[in-house]
């Protein structure tokens, strides 16, 4: 079935509408291009019931081929397939537990294997309901090198700032748009997260109970239920091969093409692939230029958005009176 147009996941204000699955196919997508910065690591994926997530499934499948360490997955609370499956006592489905894997002796595993391997790893029944904030899940976080997951996309900004407090390391999925709040948008200026490589269009299972939309929701043929964002990220401190390509600019500063605010010493430029290679003030671009955005080849000198958002929201982008979309504010380095 045909997707629509893009709605606002962010949104979301509980757990029922943050229940975004990740597809296996775009994990996979995504984790190649960095097995090589696994080796011999612990990865978390501390948003995971591992019955139902396919981080937990790819790096099971994966756990050989990446050199993994240890695998630790927490769940939020008990999954219905983990209530029905594990003889957990008293368990009234308010509690978490982990899944732990050491080692993988098989060579060679199937996706439809790893079921198999998480009924006879290692899960414990957590003490509280498996927030990721919570202590048993900080202790967690203490022992891992790697994070990887999608979190709630209603507590990203908590999310990825016990990360930072913790110094790890990170790849997870968030709606674009995070990049202009304040606890994300500081990591990018200073070159401390950055995107991935596979953004924008993603689409993500949602549980059965999930209302209909006319928008970005549609059900296949095997009645699962499905929603996607049109502006989805991978955001990460893992080094990515872009940020080190000098990206090649073939447009001449034009003032009829780059036009300057009414309100801020800069211009607009319109699409990533105008800007221009002889222009050196202060330069308003797409968020899409993060896709490319090369550290010794430009800075960040701030955002312009609604220009009171936060200290780094220059000012609101309004061109012969008119708003236009938020902008990331560039320079190119001499």
């Amino acid at each position: 079935m045909k997707k629509n147009s893009n709605v606002n996941l962010q949104s979301a204000k509980n757990c029922k509408n943050d229940e975004f699955y990740t597809t296996y196919e775009c994990i996979d997508k995504e984790l190649i291009n960095y097995s090589g910065q696994f080796f011999r690591k612990t990865v978390l994926c501390n948003c995971d019931d591992p019955f139902e997530s396919n981080f937990c499934k790819f790096f099971i499948v994966n756990f050989n081929k990446f050199g993994l360490k240890r695998l630790i997955c927490t769940s939020y609370k008990s999954s219905p397939i983990a209530c029905k499956e594990l003889p957990f006592d008293g368990n009234n489905g308010n509690q978490g537990y982990s899944f732990i894997l050491d080692n993988v002796n098989e060579t060679d595993i199937r996706v439809e294997e790893a079921l198999s391997i998480i009924n006879s790893g290692s899960l414990r029944q957590l003490n509280g309901s498996g927030d990721f904030a919570s202590q048993e899940c900080i202790d967690y976080l203490k022992e891992a090198d790697i994070v990887v997951t999608n979190p709630p996309f209603s507590l990203f900004r908590p999310f990825i700032s016990l990360l930072v407090a913790y110094k790890k390391k990170f790849l997870v999925i968030g709606n674009m748009n995070a990049i202009t709040y304040k606890e994300i948008f500081p990591l990018i200026q200073n070159n401390e997260a950055w995107l991935g490589y596979n953004n924008g269009d993603m689409a993500f299972r949602v549980p059965e109970n999930t209302e209909p939309r006319k928008t970005r929701f549609w059900i296949d043929d095997t009645g699962q239920k499905w929603r996607s964002l049109g502006n989805a990220m991978w955001l990460t401190n893992l080094d990515v091969a872009y940020r080190h390509k000098t990206m090649t600019l073939t447009t001449s500063y034009n003032p009829l093409i780059h036009r300057k605010f009414d309100n801020y010493e800069a211009i607009n430029v319109p699409k990533v692939s105008l800007i221009p290679y002889n222009y050196n003030g202060v330069m308003a671009v797409p968020l899409t230029i993060l896709n490319k955005y090369n550290p010794d080849q430009f800075e960040i000198v701030g955002e312009a958005n609604h220009g009171s958002d936060n200290p780094y929201d220059l000012f609101k982008p309004v061109i012969d009176g008119k708003s236009i979309f938020k902008r990331i504010l560039i320079r190119v380095k001499r």
